[in-house]
C-alpha cells in the first residue's frame, strides 16, 4: 500500500507496506530507504535487507527472489527493477506521469498510472502492451493474479460506478466487465488460483466474490452497515477457503467461502436453526433489498486491532504451522517503521470452531527467559545474513533459494518450458543490466 499517494500521515517516517505474492515476506519503504523482513512466524519479524537510500514509495519483490521493482517519491516517474542481493539496478524506466502502483508475477510486471496501465514482460522488461484512456484511477487501484495458467489483470472500469475491468495479461485482450457494486471501488484482490476475484467499494458495507473469467457472483458477504468505513485490503487465504477484509475501523473481518449446501450441513439443529431457516424462506416473499440482506454472509472471525484510523493491508498465511490473518497498518503519528510492527495482530481460525482469540505483539519481540534450546531454525533471512544452520555448518544462498516458492514449483514441475527459466531468478544472468527506457 502507497501510503503517501493515498494519504498517509506525512509525519511518519513510513511510506510504503505491502506482502509478497506468496505472504513469505514483507517489503517496507521509507523516506531514507527500504526494508524486506521474513514473515515465517508468529513472533517476530526477521529482517532480510535493508538499504539506506532515497525516499521508497513503492516496492514489490517478486515472490522469494532478488527481484524488486521500486520507485522514489524524489523520482515518482521512474521505475527501478533491482537485484537486491547484489545490490545492483537491472534497468529503469520513466513514464508520462505519476506510478501509483506496480503488481508483478512471474510473467509480467504492471504499472500503473492514473490514468493508463503498462503491460512489461518481465524477462526483459519489454512494453508488450499499454491501456491508455482508463477511468481516472487517483489510488492506482488494480490486481494482478500470481497464476501463470490465469494471469488477468484487474483494474476499475469506471470511476462513478464499482465496474471491474479483467485483461488477460498473457494474450493481451480483454476478457470481461463485472458490475460489481454501485459504488466507486475501493478495494480487490485475486485468489492465488486466478479463479475468484473479491470486492469492494467505497461504501464499505457489503463484499462481494466472483469467478474469474465468467464473472459469476459466488458470494456476498456484509462487512457492517456503518456508511463512513473505507475498506483498504481484501486477501483470500491461500487455499481460497478464507477472505480476510481490513478497514480503518479497529476491526479486521474473515469470511469462510462456503457454499449454501456446506452451510446447511453445519447448521445447528435445534431451535435457533429452525428460526434461522425459517426466516430465509420468508425472505423469499419479501422486496428484493430485504431478500439480498437475509442471504449475505457474515464474518467467521474478527481481529480487533488496539487502533483505528490508519492505513493498513492484510493477508492470510501460513505461521508456525497455522493458518493466520496478519494486518500490517501505518506507525502512529510521529512513529517509525519499527512502531509499524505494533500494529500486527494474528487470530488463529485454522480449527473448525470459530475462534475469537487474538494474539497481538507489540513490537514484535520473542519473549525473555526462554532461551532456544537444540539446532538453530534457518530460514531465507538468515541466510542473507550469513547466520548459519548450527554452531558449525554454514547454509548457502543457493540452499535458501531452494526454499524459496518460485523452486518449490521448480523442483515440484509445476510449470514448464521457458516458464521454468522465468524462476530462476539467482542467476547471474538471468538479468543482465540495461539501459534507461522511456515509455511513450
Amino acid at each position: 500500500m502507497n501510503l503517501a499517494s493515498q494519504g498517509g500521515d506525512p509525519n511518519s517516517n513510513l511510506l510504503f507496506v505491502n506482502f509478497n505474492q506468496d505472504c513469505t515476506s514483507v517489503a517496507a519503504g521509507t523516506k531514507n530507504g527500504y526494508k524486506l523482513f521474513s514473515l515465517t512466524s508468529i513472533d517476530k519479524l526477521e529482517s532480510i535487507y535493508e538499504t539506506d537510500s532515497e525516499d521508497i514509495c513503492t516496492v514489490e519483490r517478486l515472490f522469494s527472489s532478488s527481484l524488486v521493482a521500486i520507485v522514489s517519491l524524489s523520482s515518482p516517474r521512474k521505475l527501478k527493477v533491482c537485484h537486491f542481493k547484489k545490490g545492483t539496478e537491472i534497468c529503469n524506466y520513466s513514464y508520462s506521469n505519476t506510478i501509483l502502483a506496480v503488481r508483478l508475477n512471474r510473467l509480467r510486471l504492471i504499472v500503473c498510472l492514473e490514468e493508463s496501465l503498462y503491460i512489461h514482460n518481465i524477462r526483459d522488461m519489454k512494453v508488450l502492451h499499454t491501456i491508455r484512456d482508463t477511468p481516472p484511477n487517483p489510488t492506482g487501484l488494480c490486481a494482478l493474479s500470481v497464476n501463470n495458467d490465469n494471469c488477468y489483470l484487474a483494474y476499475p472500469g469506471s470511476s462513478t460506478i464499482g465496474e471491474v475491468q479483467i485483461f488477460d495479461a498473457v494474450n493481451l485482450r480483454a476478457v470481461t466487465m463485472i458490475a460489481a457494486h454501485d459504488s466507486p471501488l475501493a478495494a480487490m484482490s485475486f485468489n492465488s488460483t486466478g479463479t475468484k476475484i473479491a470486492t469492494a467499494s467505497e461504501k464499505g458495507t457489503v463484499i462481494r466474490v466472483f469467478s474469474i473469467p465468467d464473472g459469476q457472483k459466488l458470494f456476498e458477504f456484509r462487512r457492517g452497515v456503518k456508511r463512513c468505513v473505507t475498506i483498504h485490503s481484501l486477501a483470500f487465504s491461500p487455499d481460497s477457503m478464507f477472505l480476510c477484509c481490513s478497514s480503518n475501523t479497529e476491526t479486521v473481518h474473515v469470511f469462510k467461502l462456503e457454499t449454501e449446501k456446506e452451510k446447511l450441513q453445519e447448521e445447528p439443529q435445534g431451535w435457533m436453526g429452525y428460526v434461522g431457516q425459517a426466516l430465509k424462506t420468508s425472505a423469499n416473499y419479501l422486496p428484493s433489498q430485504v431478500t439480498e440482506m437475509f442471504n449475505q454472509g457474515r464474518d467467521f472471525a474478527v481481529a480487533r486491532l488496539p487502533f483505528s484510523g490508519l492505513h493498513n493491508v492484510c493477508a492470510i498465511t501460513i505461521l508456525d504451522g497455522r493458518q493466520e490473518s496478519v494486518p500490517l497498518t501505518e506507525p502512529p503519528t510521529g512513529g517509525s517503521t519499527q512502531d509499524a510492527n505494533a500494529g500486527i495482530s494474528t487470530p488463529m481460525f485454522g480449527s473448525p470452531s470459530k475462534r475469537s482469540d487474538v494474539q497481538s505483539h507489540q513490537g514484535m519481540t520473542p519473549p525473555k527467559g526462554k532461551p532456544q534450546v537444540g539446532p538453530v531454525k534457518v530460514n531465507y533471512a538468515h541466510v542473507l545474513q550469513g547466520k548459519t544452520r548450527n554452531l558449525d555448518e554454514k547454509c548457502t544462498i543457493e540452499e535458501a533459494m531452494k526454499d524459496s516458492q518460485p523452486f518449490k514449483d521448480f523442483e515440484q514441475g509445476a510449470t514448464g518450458g521457458e516458464d521454468i527459466q522465468n524462476l530462476r531468478l539467482d542467476d547471474d544472468n538471468e538479468f543482465p543490466p540495461m539501459t534507461h527506457k522511456t515509455t511513450d
